[in-house]
């Protein structure tokens, strides 16, 4: 279905990599954000965005192409160093220590292998609910036991629940870890340095060791100041998790981070031979562009960024009356609380004890008004009845999903 002309915005003023793309050319790709739902649907969920490689990663991929450069992942450090001087000049992080880094398949996969290395089977692993629901999937399936620690309601950690969770998976003398999403996936907060010293001390305090996961990191945008953890006092034992996958749009290219603070640096070694052997060649060469010569693309799409961001407050006041938009600091992703629609279920069926992956006003959106997004249920406690929508693409057609959405609703503006 093409996008009508009155649902056109002035897009032609913007050269960011969000309206590099037509409607036509995304619904040529192959993967899953496009191949989940039939043509009609506009797909605003899963975190991949519309745009073109940046320049620099294509370049990279290009030449190891030519070369037939498509062999095992070399072990060098050249990733790391990418990553090291990234992190001093966008955010003054001056002591990522290479040495104390390792290669791991992707950043999920590379926290499960760190929390294996400071818990045992049985151990507890809290988060912070509403969370990327993942954690909950590769956790649990690890014999881990997760225990929430829901945010507050500004979508911010809030250091009363986070202690009461630490306390209660310390009981009986068992290990634990906190797995935080750092910026914070679904509610875009960028914890602030007090925030992240709070977490430190908390931590410390109880004994319980942080995985920082930092994909979105890159991903700041104005109004906000992304502070790694490890850089944090306290910080020192933790590990953090990050890779150039969400920033430029490479998670078909696997490859990712492990790093060590100071304090954990023998527990890194420990990790498995075998873990570097999981990430793609062509993903290193990727990342490794990325980090080093993608700055200046990114700097694009944080602006195209930040305009939708505000675009989408505008249609959301203006489509979905009723529906909460907690604007992010980090991230294309936006959690819009629908609560009061009253369309969600805490536990929805697909059959006898069968948990739904879509329900409530994602599953209505979908049905009604061809729109798909994250149903809010599936990121734990705190989730039930909200969505979340990846803005990562043109204004248009974010345009025109909002107005499907406020149609789906009834009665709206158009």
């Amino acid at each position: 279905m093409a996008i009508s002309d009155a649902h056109r915005t002035d897009s032609g003023t913007r050269t960011d990599p969000l309206v590099q793309l037509t409607l036509d050319q995304l619904r040529r790709r192959t993967s899953v954000k496009w191949r989940t739902h039939p043509e009609d649907v506009l797909p605003l969920w899963v975190a991949e965005m519309d745009v073109p490689l940046a320049p620099a990663v294509a370049d990279a991929l290009r030449a190891a192409v030519d070369l037939g450069d498509t062999g095992y992942a070399c072990g060098g450090d050249g990733y790391a160093r990418a990553l090291a001087d990234f992190a001093a000049a966008r955010w003054g992080w001056q002591d990522l220590a290479v040495e104390r880094t390792a290669l791991v398949p992707d950043v999920m996969l590379g926290v499960v292998e760190v929390l294996r290395l400071v818990t045992r089977p049985g151990d507890a692993v809290v988060v912070c609910s509403p969370v990327y629901p993942p954690f909950y999937a590769f956790v649990g399936h690890d014999a881990r036991d997760v225990i929430e620690a829901p945010l507050g309601p500004a979508g911010r950690i809030d250091p009363t629940a986070l202690e009461d969770a630490f306390e209660r998976a310390r009981q009986g003398g068992r290990g634990a870890a906190f797995l935080m999403s750092n910026p914070h996936n679904p509610t875009g907060a960028v914890h602030t340095r007090e925030e992240l010293e709070t977490v430190a001390e908390l931590a410390r305090r109880y004994g319980v060791r942080v995985v920082s996961d930092e994909i979105h990191a890159p991903l700041v945008l104005p109004g906000a100041v992304f502070t790694p953890y490890l850089s944090v006092p306290g910080a020192e034992n933790a590990f953090a998790l990050t890779s150039a996958s969400k920033a430029w749009n490479l998670s078909g290219l696997k490859a990712a981070l492990a790093i060590a603070g100071p304090e954990a640096a023998e527990d890194l070694r420990r990790l498995p031979e075998e873990v570097g052997h999981g990430p793609s060649h062509l993903g290193v060469i990727a990342h490794t562009a990325a980090f080093r010569d993608g700055g200046g693309w990114l700097d694009g799409l944080i602006a195209g960024l930040a305009a939708n961001r505000e675009l989408l407050g505008d249609l959301v006041a203006q489509h979905l009356p009723g529906v909460r938009y907690l604007a992010p600091e980090g991230t294309y992703l936006a959690w819009l609380d629908c609560t009061a629609l009253g369309l969600h279920d805490e536990r929805p069926l697909d059959g006898p004890g069968i948990v739904s992956d879509l329900a409530g006003p994602a599953k209505m959106f979908l049905d009604r008004g061809r729109v798909a997004l994250s149903s809010g249920h599936v990121f734990g406690t705190g989730g039930a009845g909200c969505v979340r929508l990846n803005f990562a693409t043109s204004p248009d057609v974010l345009t025109e999903a909002l107005t499907r959405m406020g149609r789906a609703l009834g009665g709206t503006r158009t």
